[in-house]
């Protein structure tokens, strides 16, 4: 291996990221996948997505062969400084209210309330007016 014991932090990695210059990291290991750009199966586009970042989880996603994995040996520069690489957070819903059936049978009973001897009023005015014009 090239890089033995040689350290970066992400932000050295993440300055590799162009199709002439392209690093990635994958499992707390730095790539220089330069010179595989053109030989990669998936295309340079995959690569490129994933330069200057930790793509451990995009690697294993793939699900790679175990030739693909050996292969990776010749790429290898060194080791990534895992204090330098944000923390993964878990998503937290936004605190929100809970959806009440009851509020909502409420606001329609309510509704109801006021609707109905509407339509009624308006009916008896209705007939009223239509037997006063017969």
């Amino acid at each position: 291996m090239v890089g033995d014991g040689k350290v970066f932090t992400l932000a050295q990695v993440s300055e590799h990221k162009t199709p002439k210059d392209c690093w990635l990291i994958i499992n707390g290991k730095v790539y220089d996948v330069t010179k595989f750009l053109e030989d990669h199966p998936g295309g340079d586009e995959v690569l490129l997505s994933a330069t200057g970042k930790d793509a451990t989880d995009d690697f294993e996603d793939v699900g790679h062969s175990d030739s693909a994995r050996d292969m990776m040996d010749q790429y290898y520069v060194g080791e990534i400084d895992i204090s330098t690489i944000p923390k993964k957070t878990t998503y937290k819903p936004p605190n929100q209210p809970h959806y009440n059936q009851d509020k909502t049978s409420e606001f329609i009973i309510k509704l109801l309330q006021f609707l109905v001897p509407l339509a009624i009023l308006c009916l008896a005015l209705g007939i009223h007016h239509y037997t006063k014009s017969s």
